[in-house]
């Protein structure tokens, strides 16, 4: 058996008890010549366990519809890129524009690496959104890697988070003015370990970490849509050509 699919360009399996179809397409890698088969020659055909006529072959596994090692690659590549250039955009304005413009295009990119080392894997809506939904997941761990790392470099490191601080603390202090003006308005009763709460390190945290979270969400969402979008234009182009 050849070691690479004569369709998709897929590694094929070997060793003993290998099938003789290719587990990403299906497609038959054996072709056997009629007088080797037992009808043609009028021997009786082999059953199956169940009784009918088998030709004595292993079925073609269900082919995938999404070529996940591949996809992955591709996925990890063009989130590392848009990291790096979300770093470098912390320090210059004009990559922080081209790292937004890249995460926003990100899924559309990545399908496009994805069918150019795969030309002949299966590509519709449903699969460009679950591509798109693996791009969103990396990106959301790679940006969340960045920045929790370049956090620790600036507060331990270089010392320069007293401005994010102050800025914070600013922030937290406007947003409880506003709160209490609305509740003393309504006549509803302050509570003032709430209030306590509400400046604790632990607190800032959470709130951190939920806007982390949101992100990670928005970023899923976007990316799913992108690669849907993607998936239906690649598809249409296909059937096209």
């Amino acid at each position: 058996m050849p070691e690479i699919c004569h369709r998709c360009g897929g590694d094929l399996p070997t060793g003993s008890g290998e099938s003789p179809f290719c587990p990403h397409c299906g497609t038959p890698q054996l072709f056997l010549a009629l007088e080797n088969q037992s009808v043609e020659t009028g021997g009786e055909p082999a059953l199956a366990a169940d009784g009918k006529p088998s030709t004595g072959t292993l079925p073609p596994p269900r082919p995938q519809q999404v070529e996940w090692k591949t996809a992955i690659r591709c996925a990890v590549l063009v989130a590392g890129i848009g990291s790096v250039l979300s770093l470098g955009g912390m320090r210059v304005d004009v990559l922080w524009l081209v790292s937004v413009a890249w995460i926003m295009c990100a899924s559309l990119i990545t399908l496009g690496l994805y069918q150019k080392r795969r030309p002949a894997a299966w590509m519709d809506v449903r699969v460009g959104a679950r591509i798109g939904m693996l791009v969103g997941l990396c990106l959301a761990v790679g940006l969340a890697i960045e920045v929790a790392g370049w956090g620790l470099v600036a507060r331990f490191g270089l010392h320069t988070m007293g401005a994010f601080d102050a800025t914070m603390s600013a922030w937290m202090a406007q947003s409880q003015t506003q709160a209490q003006q609305w509740m003393t308005q309504r006549s509803v009763p302050v509570d003032p370990g709430a209030l306590a709460f509400e400046r604790s390190p632990e607190f800032r945290a959470g709130y951190l970490l939920f806007c982390g979270a949101f992100v990670s969400a928005c970023l899923l969402v976007l990316s799913a849509v992108g690669g849907a979008f993607a998936g239906l234009l690649r598809t249409r182009r296909g059937r096209a050509a």
